[in-house]
C-alpha cells in the first residue's frame, strides 16, 4: 500500500511540476507579447506627438500671419480714414 501511495504522490507532484512549467511558459509568452505591444504603443505615441507638434507649429504660424494681416489692415484703414477726412475737407473748401 505504501508503494501505491508513493507512486500516486510522485505522479501528482510530476503533474504539478509540468503544469507549473506550462504556466511559466505561457507567462513568458504573454510577457513577451505585452512587451512588444507596449513598444508599438510607445512608437505610435511618439509618432503622434511629432505630428501634433508639427501641426501646432503650422497653426501658430497661420495665427501669426493672420495677426500680421489684421494689423496691416488696421493701419491701412487708419490711412484711408485720414485721406477721406482730408478729401472731405478739400471738397468743402472748393465746393
Amino acid at each position: 500500500m505504501k508503494q501505491k501511495t508513493t507512486d500516486l504522490t510522485l505522479q501528482v507532484l510530476t503533474e504539478i511540476r509540468d503544469a507549473v512549467r506550462q504556466t511559466n511558459q505561457r507567462l513568458d509568452e504573454t510577457r513577451t507579447e505585452l512587451s512588444e505591444r507596449i513598444g508599438r504603443v510607445e512608437t505610435r505615441q511618439t509618432e503622434t506627438e511629432v505630428r501634433l507638434a508639427t501641426e501646432l507649429t503650422a497653426v501658430v504660424g497661420a495665427v501669426h500671419s493672420l495677426r500680421d494681416v489684421l494689423l496691416s489692415d488696421r493701419e491701412l484703414r487708419r490711412t484711408v480714414d485720414d485721406h477721406e477726412l482730408r478729401l472731405r475737407t478739400i471738397e468743402r473748401r472748393t465746393g
